[in-house]
């Protein structure tokens, strides 16, 4: 059985964390592949108005280039509304029964599980993969495997703070994510 991991979020925009959290997932529980989900409307905070889902998917495009087992997966973009995991996951399943799909989350998520939608339902369907990040707590009723990951205080939003003022994102973006944003004007002031 083909076994892949999925991780979702806003990627507004895609960083080298996301790429690190997926390879060492990817490498410490031995999958096939990692899928890089855009959500269309995050149920749980808010996506920048101004970059377009086609820019979204633009650069996860640009930043998982050159990696045999990174592929984007638009199946949240392309049914819109809400995106809401158990909704998701009950479609991948449908459409690829012979998948054992793991859902990747960060350690920021997993004391916010009880309030996901279906999440009973959903921990039926799939199995949770946990990454740690100081200063969040990993304790839950639900079953998730932890997957030790080098401590990486990053985000998308300071990203966009620092594109915004100017600085350099220099090694916090891949070089050709980087020269999207810049020619397509995104995150400026």
């Amino acid at each position: 059985m083909k076994r892949v991991g999925i991780l979702g979020g806003t990627f507004d925009p895609p960083h080298i964390g996301h790429l690190i959290i997926a390879n060492e997932v990817l490498d410490a529980l031995n999958l096939d592949e990692i899928r890089f989900m855009p959500n269309h409307v995050p149920p749980h905070k808010q996506k920048t108005q101004q970059v377009s889902n086609l820019d979204r998917l633009s650069m996860l495009e640009n930043a998982i280039s050159g990696h045999p087992s990174f592929f984007v997966e638009d199946i949240e973009i392309e049914r819109e509304g809400t995106s809401f995991t158990l909704d998701t996951v009950k479609l991948l399943k449908n459409r690829e029964p012979e998948v054992e799909f793991y859902f990747i989350i960060g350690a920021d998520m997993i004391a916010y599980l009880p309030n996901w939608h279906g999440v009973d339902e959903l921990v039926t369907l799939i199995s949770f993969i946990g990454v740690k990040r100081p200063g969040y707590e990993e304790s839950t009723r639900y079953p998730i495997t932890m997957v030790e990951m080098p401590e990486l205080h990053l985000s998308s939003s300071m990203i966009r703070k620092r594109i915004k003022a100017g600085q350099t994102t220099k090694y916090l973006l891949p070089d050709n994510v980087r020269e999207y944003i810049k020619e397509n004007g995104l995150y400026e002031s």
